[in-house]
């Protein structure tokens, strides 16, 4: 018999990588998925039991997913894609249909935003997926299937209709970011001690991560925006840095990566957070993104004041034609001008 509402989110395993990017496994950053812990945090509000297993943190292999999944008997099962964890993503689903037949699995993340309606019609082990921003249509997804309710009324989701994949019409997205519950970091086994970067050599330890916004307002071609759009939604400054708070005082965090698409969209919020943090006197660092053309010396040196450690600019090429090329409206002279100004 099924656990009723027990959910377990699942992180899979990186599994097919091309012979002699191997390394890639051991270098790569591991902090656990923001997705899933927003997620997590959401259906706990809503009267379900969540859990949170990631695969690569703790060395597991599909395998061993699919059994711990199984002893749960978990009634939904959620699985992030990228689309280097496909397969392993397949397999643990595979394996939990052999033995929990009656156990939906639902999928989503970026994978399903590029290729979502190809992944369910290739891979049957996948009940449902999600395509966006999940919250919302995760919650409408799940009272859905528990009421009987037709499928195509709820947005943002890819299904099996008999014969035929279907996509329902509409992306949500959350327009009102305070309105989210805090991400479930207390799901997290030996948070914050296991999750350790890799290759980044951060001043102070331990590490976690916060995407203070949603969005990014340029249309570079080479960037995928399909998860949150363009249109850039904030978390406000006092809430980003409750969550500073919290996660310093109560898990005993003392450096923050911030991971918006472009953490910088906003000079007033990033200051007044700025100045949330130099008037409370909180003790942390952090780092953050940053287009070449949205920093100032002023805003700079009210950053550094404030805890910034590392801002991360993208210098795609020494070439103003090719940035023109690509719709990135940012000169390689802007370039030279903001790496002077960061360390001065």
């Amino acid at each position: 018999m099924l656990a009723e509402k027990e959910i377990v989110f699942i992180n899979p395993p990186y599994e097919r990588i091309a012979p002699g990017y191997e390394f890639v496994k051991h270098i790569t950053n591991n902090s656990p998925s923001l997705g899933l812990l927003h997620l997590a945090a959401e259906v706990r509000e809503h009267g379900y039991t969540p859990s949170i297993i990631e695969s690569d943190i703790f060395n597991l292999d599909a395998k061993q997913v699919a059994t711990k999944v199984i002893k749960q008997k978990p009634q939904y099962v959620g699985i992030t894609l990228f689309t280097v964890g496909v397969w392993g993503a397949a397999e643990i689903a595979r394996r939990i249909k052999e033995e929990l037949p009656d156990t939906t699995i639902i999928v989503g993340g970026p994978h399903i935003s590029s290729m979502g309606t190809e992944t369910i019609t290739r891979f049957k082990e996948f009940d449902y997926a999600v395509d966006g921003e999940g919250e919302k249509v995760l919650m409408e997804l799940l009272v859905a299937l528990e009421q009987g309710k037709n499928l195509f009324e709820v947005p943002g989701i890819i299904y099996r209709d008999r014969s035929f994949v279907r996509k329902t019409p509409g992306k949500p997205i959350n327009k009102v970011l305070d309105e989210l519950p805090f991400p479930a970091w207390d799901l997290l086994p030996d948070f914050p001690k296991a999750y350790k970067p890799a290759i980044y050599d951060f001043p102070r330890g331990p590490v976690a991560t916060i995407a203070a916004s949603r969005g990014c307002p340029f249309h570079c071609k080479f960037c995928d925006t399909s998860t949150f759009g363009s249109r850039v939604r904030h978390y406000s400054p006092k809430v980003v840095f409750d969550m500073m708070k919290q996660l310093h005082e109560k898990y005993g965090v003392n450096h923050i990566g911030f991971v918006d698409d472009l953490f910088l969209a906003s000079k007033v919020r990033v200051e007044e957070l700025c100045n949330y943090i130099l008037k409370d006197g909180l003790q942390m660092t952090w780092s953050c993104t940053a287009r070449v053309d949205t920093v100032k010396p002023d805003v700079l040196q009210l950053m550094k004041k404030a805890g910034c450690w590392e801002i991360s600019f993208g210098l795609e090429t020494g070439s103003n034609d090719l940035l023109k090329k690509m719709d990135k409206l940012a000169e390689v002279e802007k370039s030279a001008q903001a790496i002077n100004w960061t360390y001065d």
